[in-house]
């Protein structure tokens, strides 16, 4: 590989798909996503990590991304830092430790914080993880639980029903605003100001060349120099960037839906993300799903072109 693509593959983002079941290839995961029998050629191979190609073809944007296979966090590499988006990490739910074997990968995705954070098993398991310290584990490290073969499937006649399986994960990544994306005509000016919305991470990436401060959940946004509120400052905003973790994701579609076409199939999709936004709220304690509901109406707005200094009185204390 010459010199020049290899700084052009550099640039390309990646979703980092890792299993920490050993009867359950990340291959596995790729095929399912891509929808297809057979692995394409990789674009790239070092030694156990490879890199996929994949692009994102919807009807809002297309944008090209690499799957990158990373089995451990010894294979993790500051060119695999720089580029990873997403972290997709597959468990194993029928052994009661499954999910301690994530445990290496935890400081790695806070340091890094892509957009997308994606829990996946085959099915919570009663007699190994359930489906309660699964979720729990999601809302402590901001990650959404997606099984591939869920036991309780959508009800078929709700009228809003959840997407479930692997059609999840590709709809997640689809709702992702790819630091590669072009935009297809008639959707540049909604997308762009989603894209300005998240602009700031693709921007200031926490790159391994910079010292962790700790080793404890980042803590965006907070005055640490005010010594007499540290502690309780340090606490609110660990429960923030949870909150925003959750919710980097629904509010990137829901905008990315705003901005779409008005045909049924939209509207619907709008409405359904609407309730999954007030099913996970509804789960939260009283003064968190406060926090909550102000930063998706302030996140929203500016998604959509509103001026934040229009609702800079929406606040009730918290920080922006």
């Amino acid at each position: 590989m010459s010199d020049t693509e290899e700084n052009t593959e550099m640039t390309i983002p990646c979703v980092l798909i890792t299993s920490c079941d050993s009867g359950f290839k990340e291959e596995e995961l790729i095929k399912q996503i891509l929808g297809t029998k057979y692995l394409p050629e990789p674009t790239k191979r070092e030694e156990t990590v490879a890199w996929y190609p994949w692009t994102i073809n919807n009807k809002y944007y297309t944008a090209d991304v690499r799957l990158c296979v990373v089995p451990s966090t010894f294979q993790m590499s500051s060119e695999i830092a720089q580029s990873m988006q997403a972290f997709i990490a597959y468990f194993d739910s029928t052994v009661k430790d499954g999910l301690e074997k994530l445990h290496p990968w935890i400081s790695v995705v806070e340091d890094i914080a892509p957009e997308v954070l994606i829990l996946v098993c085959d099915r919570v398991c009663e007699s190994g993880v359930t489906r309660h310290e699964a979720q729990q584990w999601c809302l402590t490290h901001g990650f959404e639980l997606v099984e591939l073969n869920p036991q309780e499937v959508p009800d078929e006649d709700d009228d809003f029903p959840e997407s479930t399986g692997v059609k999840r994960i590709v709809q997640a990544l689809n709702a992702n605003v790819w630091s590669s994306v072009e935009m297809k005509d008639g959707h540049n000016q909604g997308f762009g100001l989603m894209s300005s919305l998240v602009a700031s991470r693709h921007n200031n990436p926490r790159s391994c060349q910079d010292p962790p401060q700790s080793s404890s959940l980042p803590e965006e946004g907070v005055l640490v120099n005010e010594e007499a509120n540290h502690t309780e400052r340090s606490t609110n905003t660990q429960e923030n960037t949870v909150v925003d973790a959750m919710t980097d994701l629904d509010i990137q579609e829901l905008a990315n839906l705003t901005a779409g076409d008005a045909d049924v199939d939209n509207f619907e999709r709008l409405f359904t993300k609407l309730k999954e936004m007030k099913d996970k709220a509804s789960s939260l304690p009283h003064e968190q799903r406060k926090v909550h509901a102000e930063k998706v109406a302030k996140a929203f707005w500016m998604a959509i072109g509103g001026d934040e200094d229009e609702i800079d009185g929406l606040s009730s204390g918290e920080e922006s």
